[in-house]
């Protein structure tokens, strides 16, 4: 496979600025993309292998392609990466006005972020324009490791999106997705989600054992976690001015805390307990 020409630090400067980036990535020496979110600091928390030799990879919801950049650096010999391209065919609410599909259009530059990114880190990685309600392993295969992240709580159906990745699990799957602080606070140990849904492709954010809980209807049995870890705020961050009637309300204390403290996250390992339907 001939890999992508990698672009000087000029040039790639220019292509960066000219990007509205989700993911923080080093791409050169001083090259640093500025994400909304940077999750470089936490790479210790997230339970993946040291070493992935040897391995078939897929990142689901890839984005700008931090984490199958990631899966690849570890020596995995193949990574897949899927992504919905169009924004249009997100799961938006019923009330959702146009401009806030063509805001987050924008921002999502039909991928742009990616091809970049793959091309300064002289990388191999294989996007495929797929939603994960769409995986089939008679189309992408099978992997050994899958790594799903920051997805659930933009579905309208999480189970119905895990039971597709199950389908093409052969071995591990590594999830780190949103979390609403307040439910795990208030009740640790029941199973409890918010309904968003307001507008925009935020549904479903679960307490730690709702997301747990989440990941076993789709057919998966944990092995490790899930772990509450906070992901901090990359350099393109722009959070509003801080006020007190910010406070006083849910989703004002949400980002208030995601400014401060990151985003709350929760990252759990799971297997298949049943065959995947393929």
């Amino acid at each position: 496979m001939n890999l992508p020409a990698q672009p000087m630090p000029d040039e790639l400067r220019r292509r960066v600025a000219e990007i509205e980036w989700y993911h923080t990535i080093e791409l050169a020496p001083g090259v640093v993309t500025p994400g909304w979110l940077d999750h470089r600091g936490i790479l210790p928390k997230i339970p993946l292998p040291a070493s992935l030799a040897g391995l078939r990879c897929l990142d689901v919801g890839t984005f700008n392609g931090f984490w199958a950049f990631e899966l690849e650096r570890r020596g995995a010999t193949e990574v897949v990466g899927v992504d919905v391209l169009d924004p249009h065919r997100w799961d938006w609410p019923a009330d959702s006005e146009e401009e806030t599909v063509r805001t987050l259009a924008r921002r999502m530059a039909s991928g742009d972020g990616f091809e970049v990114a793959r091309a300064a880190l002289g990388s191999s990685v294989v996007r495929l324009d797929r939603s994960v309600y769409e995986l089939d392993p008679a189309d992408v295969g099978r992997f050994d490791l899958i790594y799903l992240g920051s997805l659930l709580v933009h579905l309208r159906d999480p189970v119905a999106a895990l039971e597709r990745v199950r389908s093409v699990c052969a071995g591990t799957l590594v999830v780190v997705d949103g979390i609403d602080l307040p439910l795990t606070l208030r009740a640790p140990r029941v199973p409890l989600s918010r309904l968003d849904a307001k507008g925009r492709p935020w549904w479903w954010y679960p307490n730690l054992a709702g997301l747990a809980r989440l990941v076993e209807a789709g057919g998966f049995e944990l092995i490790a976690g899930p772990r509450p870890l906070f992901v901090p705020p990359g350099p393109g961050w722009r959070p509003s001015r801080w006020n007190a009637r910010a406070i006083r309300s849910r989703e004002g204390r949400h980002w208030l805390t995601a400014a401060w403290l990151g985003d709350p996250h929760a990252a759990l390992v799971a297997r298949p307990t049943t065959p995947g339907r393929g």
